[in-house]
């Protein structure tokens, strides 16, 4: 097994799972580091049983295992700002895991400050994308902590490899069967790659789902569902006030049962390369269009155009794990600039995977019936049209004047027969 060339840490703070990964790189950080282990594991909604974990862990050779219950900063801190930026990440991914590895890193920063701890590890694998969102939140955070990353350095290469090295070093390892697919759970989604996703002519099977149903099999009868917004943050469903956390949870078991929220893509990794993986996020679907309509009623129109266009870079940056940067601190004051008059309620039918908008109000409405209709208004005088049709295609005029061909159509082609061989 390689040795790694800085062993000068004394204790390490291990972001821990107590799966078999995380359960072997205990006795690897020990034996190799010399270091005393602190096992760290984030509550952000995954849905594990946390009970037993700390016997788990010190069985396994840490000193003590830490629990910090996130998901209400999850929900309030990370998740809402994103919703609220309008961010996915190309076109689909509503970037569950990207946005919660900042927030986990965050917390490994303060519990090394807690205890004393020089280090921090992870368990995030050397192709992917984790390596870089925890890596650079603690540069950003403290970069006088070292970061050790096992997977970069040691031999193990297999699961068999793993369990070799936890039987070696008598360290119990989960005995449930490990599935096929790779998966991330948190409050927002559930993410899954691997298996026969590896094949992008595939369609998934049925059974990997978790958290929502088959649009075949969902209800018959559609949904109705009402979110309340103040200042772009949702606070209410169906006129329950719950707390940010509690409203995820909530539109996640509404979406699941009738099949909202799955999403298939081939994504770009920030590394190179790309990867095919289906996404589970019920609630956050149902937020995101929500958020979109009371938008559309309220955002004037420059505002919307930009703020699309910012939206993209805001998810590149937590795709990347750039979220601890000054750019995503400067595009979270122009969107909260923009959220106070996203106030208002928006109804929604959910249906068989679908979601239909069918209704939305706000005070801050920009929308007038008066103004929008036909006839003669003080407000808009038809007659001014001519006017500004004029202006607006004085482009076009000019074009035609000068006898210019139209693009697309009168445009002259290569010729190619210059390149014909005899």
């Amino acid at each position: 097994m390689s040795t790694p060339s800085d062993k000068s840490v004394e204790k390490v703070v291990l972001a821990y799972s107590g799966g078999l990964d995380t359960s072997v790189i205990v006795p690897w950080l020990k034996e190799n580091y010399g270091c005393e282990v602190v096992c760290f594991t984030a509550d952000v909604g995954q849905a594990e049983e946390l009970e037993g974990l700390e016997e788990k862990a010190l069985a396994s050779g840490a000193s003590q295992l830490v629990i910090h219950d996130m998901k209400e900063e999850f929900a309030e801190d990370y998740l809402f700002p994103m919703l609220r930026s309008g961010a996915v990440y190309e076109r689909k991914y509503l970037l569950g895991t990207s946005v919660a590895r900042p927030l986990i890193a965050k917390h490994l920063v303060d519990v090394a400050h807690e205890t004393g701890a020089g280090a921090i590890a992870h368990g995030a694998t050397g192709k992917g994308n984790d390596q870089v969102r925890f890596e650079l939140t603690v540069m950003a955070l403290d970069p006088r902590i070292q970061v050790i990353a096992p997977w970069r350095e040691w031999d193990i290469r297999s699961r068999e490899d793993a369990l070799e090295y936890a039987e070696k070093y008598g360290i119990p390892v989960p005995n449930t069967k490990k599935s096929i697919y790779s998966r991330d759970r948190n409050l927002w989604h559930l993410s899954h790659e691997g298996g026969m996703l590896e094949e992008t002519w595939v369609e998934p099977d049925e059974a990997m789902f978790l958290l929502t149903t088959s649009p075949e099999n969902a209800p018959d009868e559609p949904e109705y569902v009402e979110i309340a917004f103040e200042s772009g943050t949702p606070v209410s469903v169906n006129g329950e006030e719950l707390s940010p956390a509690q409203v995820i949870a909530k539109l996640n078991s509404l979406g699941g049962v009738h099949g909202i929220g799955r999403a298939d893509i081939v994504e770009n990794r920030l590394v190179g390369m790309k990867s095919h993986g289906v996404y589970e996020t019920p609630g956050g679907t149902i937020l995101v269009e929500a958020h979109r309509e009371l938008e559309s009623l309220v955002l004037d129109k420059e505002t919307i155009h930009f703020k699309d266009v910012a939206a993209l870079k805001y998810a590149e940056l937590a795709y990347n794990g750039l979220w601890f940067t000054p750019l995503r601190e400067a595009l979270d004051s122009f969107v909260n600039a923009t959220q106070g008059p996203v106030t208002g309620h928006v109804r929604l039918k959910l249906y068989k995977g679908n979601i239909i908008p069918v209704g939305r109000k706000s005070p801050f409405s920009l929308y007038r019936e008066d103004f929008a209709t036909f006839g003669q208004e003080d407000v808009y005088d038809q007659s001014d049209a001519e006017g500004f049709i004029h202006l607006f295609g004085l482009p076009l005029k000019v074009r035609a004047l000068n006898k210019l061909p139209v693009s697309g159509m009168d445009m002259p082609k290569p010729d190619y027969s210059r390149f014909k061989r005899d």
